[in-house]
């Protein structure tokens, strides 16, 4: 029937919408229920981590000491990817979160964490655990374990030139970062990925999620629900915590998108699905320590934890370089709790350099929090680069530097210096840098402060009048049913196979893909159908803004009522939100005798310690540092002609310990120069590695070449063409890595 006053003809479009819904329906039911399916199935298999890469046990932890419910495996490349791990390549941990979930979210995919690094070469391994922690386990059984593995890794590969790479996602990163303090020189660098580390830090508006711990009480329902699960925390707790955030997402964008896509998505929403099914559990204590001591008491940044033994964790006693991966589309760990530690410790750069500390940081703009683990588009760039470029992240001074990826230049002169299709800087930064993301002001501290002592003092009525009963009543049989009746569970069990309603939509599915009619992308119908699912994400994203507008309007009048304060010891001119930064004089002692000894070595060393102090000299003072010269660095290193070699490690003492120099007695230091490379051959190799160097971003500058040429009046060459040297005769005498 035609409909000439209308562009399209509506019966027929119609016909043809809901055709298509009908089958698009059973379609995704069908889905929900090969997911259910899927959930049932990880359970009965024991829940091992969702890896796509061949493993294999190395350690046991519970066959340790100290024993826990954590493993670490080594993992192998497909036969089909051709891959071939270098035995001279530092190998990469990858850690993932034990904060509700399983293992496996940093390999569930080619495109990952584990697939980058065996892809550059790398030997990976994975530190992965099981669904039930050791009773009695500790958050210092895990680090202890943890830190037994990175041991082992680094012993089963002796000719590797450097410490094993920790990769740690979200939980991991702070428990790493603990870890490294404690153990300050067992690994390589620690690229911190979407991990909270300073807690009371966010923007207003933005932040909600730092607010839930005052809204709650404090940490009193956290010890009910570990009495409730007899003695162990169910991780869906957390979970329901990551989707409340964000309700538009959980109840319909997500499904939404499947049922849209239900011809292409199938495959990719039940390979998330299986990780985002398998609930693990955590001990009482161990969730207890996490919510008392970091998310409301923020004791992490501010060294105020102290384990069992006396052991004070400090995170300035990090020696490894530490790569912070967050983005401003987290609204679970924002730029701002990412790197607001480094504004608790550190007064400036020239502190984090006292230390021997180099911190790096890169933020990307939009992602989502579980993006930055899952996402294929993260993986091939971001992490990518972070793979190719770890050695020059580990030769890095001392410093705070942002790490900016950008994409290749087309007529760049040095393509073959550029590994991939982005070139990777490293630009010097400063404490005011990271306070510009935003920081809290004295009163917010204070309101963080008094929600800590609100939260002690409800923990304390809890243990006292509550506990007993509640213990009194709990068994594990009750326990294990309660688990398994909760929302997060039940809804994978009630879709499956278990439910003998869904035969019959399994049945319906088999018909309908065997007379699939999609519906064209112009059709009207749909058109509106779009438009409405954006109404109804619009709707739910405002009542989350008014939702969260409102939780923050409670906790901003709460906790920063005076007479709250007052009731719990935080009102008056000496109250302190956190404790004051105070001078480490044993520590600057230290320092003034590390100094003096650098000073004592001006005079020693060779073409590698000359090459470094020329290059401070000629570069411009707050130039950055990209990946082009570490490539010239190691192909000068590669056409030498002897054969003596200098460790990673071993380098990067070097080149600390030169700038310090500079730093301290710059004439002093070029002064020495002449009798670091005492033949003219050697003075020529070094000037010419030098100009190698400068020349690798194209045509030098003017200033930098005068600064090169008074070197080379230093050292008594005579003034020559400074033409580019393709192949130089000769390097320097010592080669890094």
């Amino acid at each position: 029937m035609p409909f000439p006053f209308l562009p399209f003809n509506p019966i027929n479009e119609a016909f043809e919408y809901f055709t298509d819904a009908f089958q698009r329906s059973i379609l995704f039911w069908d889905v929900m229920r090969e997911r259910g399916n899927q959930a049932v199935e990880h359970v009965e298999a024991g829940k091992p981590p969702v890896l796509s890469f061949h493993h294999e046990i190395i350690m046991d932890g519970r066959a340790l000491e100290r024993p826990c419910n954590y493993m670490l495996l080594r993992i192998f490349p497909s036969p089909e990817s051709q891959v071939r791990i270098d035995p001279a390549m530092r190998p990469f941990v990858i850690v993932d979160p034990r904060a509700g979930h399983g293992p496996g979210i940093g390999g569930f995919k080619p495109d990952s964490q584990i697939g980058n690094a065996l892809a550059a070469g790398h030997a990976c391994y994975f530190i992965s655990f099981l669904p039930e922690p050791v009773p009695g386990q500790t958050l210092g059984d895990v680090a202890s374990a943890e830190a037994a593995f990175i041991e082992r890794v680094h012993a089963l590969h002796p000719n590797a030139q450097g410490k094993p790479c920790v990769i740690a996602n979200c939980q991991a990163g702070w428990a790493i970062m603990a870890m490294g303090a404690l153990h300050p020189d067992l690994m390589g660098p620690m690229i911190i990925a979407g991990s909270p580390l300073s807690y009371w830090a966010g923007v207003k508006g933005q932040n909600p999620m730092r607010y839930m711990g005052g809204l709650s009480g404090g940490t009193w329902m956290t010890a009910l629900s570990s009495d409730l699960g007899n003695g162990r925390f169910d991780g869906s707790l957390l979970v329901s915590n990551f989707e409340r955030l964000n309700p538009s997402h959980t109840s319909w964008s997500k499904p939404y998108n499947l049922y849209s896509r239900i011809d292409t998505e199938e495959e990719r929403y039940l390979e998330f699905e299986k990780w985002w099914s398998g609930f693990f559990l955590l001990n009482g204590e161990e969730i207890q320590a996490i919510t008392d001591e970091l998310f409301v008491g923020n004791k992490l940044s501010t060294g105020q934890i102290v384990t069992k033994d006396g052991q004070r964790v400090d995170l300035r006693n990090i020696r490894s370089p530490i790569l912070v991966f967050a983005s401003f589309g987290d609204n679970i760990t924002p730029p701002q709790q990412a790197l607001g530690w480094i504004l608790d410790l550190y007064s400036s750069v020239d502190d984090i350099r006292s230390r021997e500390q180099t911190i790096i940081y890169n933020l990307h703009h939009d992602i989502g929090h579980l993006g930055i683990f899952v996402s294929g588009k993260i993986a091939r760039k971001e992490t990518a680069e972070f793979v190719e470029n770890i050695d020059l992240v580990d030769l890095l001074p001392p410093g705070l530097y942002e790490l900016i990826i950008e994409p290749k230049p087309s007529d760049t002169a040095e393509d073959d210096l550029i590994v991939g299709n982005y070139v990777t800087r490293f630009l010097p930064r400063t404490l005011d840098d990271i306070r510009a993301f935003g920081v809290n002001d004295p009163e917010d501290d204070l309101r963080f402060a008094t929600v800590a002592r609100v939260s002690d003092i409800n923990l304390g009525l809890y243990d006292l009048f509550l506990r007993p009963w509640v213990r009194a009543i709990t068994t594990e049989p009750g326990a294990e049913a309660m688990r398994r009746m909760s929302s997060h569970r039940a809804k994978y069990y009630m879709l499956s196979d278990l439910n003998p309603a869904m035969q019959a939509v399994k049945a319906m599915a088999g018909s309908v893909r065997a007379n699939r009619r999609p519906v064209r992308d112009d059709n009207p119908y749909l058109k509106a159908q779009n438009r409405i699912s954006k109404q109804i994400v619009q709707a739910l994203d405002a009542w989350r803004d008014m939702r969260d507008a409102a939780s923050e309007a409670v906790f901003m009048n709460t906790y920063g009522s005076p007479v709250l304060q007052a009731l719990v010891g935080l009102h008056g001119p000496g109250a302190e939100a956190c404790p004051k930064r105070v001078r480490d004089e044993a520590h600057e002692a230290l320092v003034r005798l590390r100094l003096e000894e650098i000073k004592s070595r001006v005079a020693e060393g060779g073409s590698v310690e000359a090459l470094i102090r020329i290059m401070i000299q000629v570069r411009e003072s707050g130039h950055g540092v990209d990946e082009r010269g570490f490539q010239m660095l190691c192909r000068i290193g590669r056409e030498r002609r002897d054969q003596e070699r200098i460790s990673v490690d071993r380098f990067r003492e070097i080149l600390k310990e030169q700038i310090f120099l500079m730093e301290l007695d710059r004439e002093q230091a070029l002064a020495a120069l002449p009798g670091l490379v005492p033949t003219e051959q050697s003075r020529r190799t070094v000037v010419d590695a030098a100009r190698q160097l400068l020349d690798v971003h194209g045509k030098s500058r003017p200033d930098e070449l005068a600064r090169l040429h008074q070197i080379e009046l230093l050292l008594g060459l005579e003034t020559q063409p400074q033409t580019r040297v393709k192949e130089p005769g000769g390097v320097p005498h010592r080669q890094a890595g």
